[in-house]
């Protein structure tokens, strides 16, 4: 079984998986001399990647005992070409890593922050009742006031509606058929 090599930068990157791409850019071709270079960063932690030429094409491959030691987070994919000293900057993207859940310790939770949101609104409706949309409250001189029940509801109504969008583009990638229809019989 072959695997069929990505032609674009990824959007996620499993901690411990082998990473790999090529990049075809006409201006820049790698058998003209022609390097291209990324970079992972964020706040806190930078991963180089570099890449190997294919032809005119760009090739990324990173081992996946590189990989295992990225941090999870949330990144900015730099990229950029060189060629002796000249040196060009190309559009960033925003790159998530996942955690390497071979070998994680830590609780996993796979749902969508819409999700996670959603669940708790709902856990809140459940144990409070009407009380999970107080309007206001004050303890030592301290008050404290919330928006209207109306609002609340209004709020998880939009919640529900980010959840199902999620639900159905899943469903869509995985080849199945979308929730939201109805179907009608007469």
């Amino acid at each position: 079984m072959s695997i069929d090599i990505p032609t674009i930068e990824p959007i996620t990157i499993q901690a411990g998986d082998t990473l790999t791409w090529t990049k075809s850019l006409a201006d820049y071709p790698a058998n003209d001399s022609w390097v291209l270079s990324y970079r992972l960063i964020n706040e806190n932690n930078k991963h180089d990647i570099t890449t190997s030429a294919s032809g005119s094409e760009h090739l990324v491959s990173v081992l996946a005992s590189t990989t295992a030691s990225y941090v999870l987070g949330k990144y900015t994919l730099l990229s950029w070409v060189t060629k002796g000293a000249e040196r060009y900057s190309l559009p960033s993207k925003q790159v998530e890593i996942l955690p390497n859940l071979a070998i994680w310790n830590g609780g996993f939770d796979s749902r969508t922050t819409a999700k996670r949101v959603l669940d708790l609104l709902d856990a809140a409706m459940i144990s409070h009742g009407s009380n999970a949309w107080v309007q206001e409250y004050e303890i030592s001189g301290r008050k404290m006031k919330f928006k209207e029940p109306g609002e609340f509801l209004a709020y998880r109504s939009k919640i529900q509606t980010e959840v199902n969008r999620e639900q159905n583009a899943a469903r869509l990638k995985a080849g199945l058929k979308l929730k939201n229809k109805i179907s009608v019989r007469m």
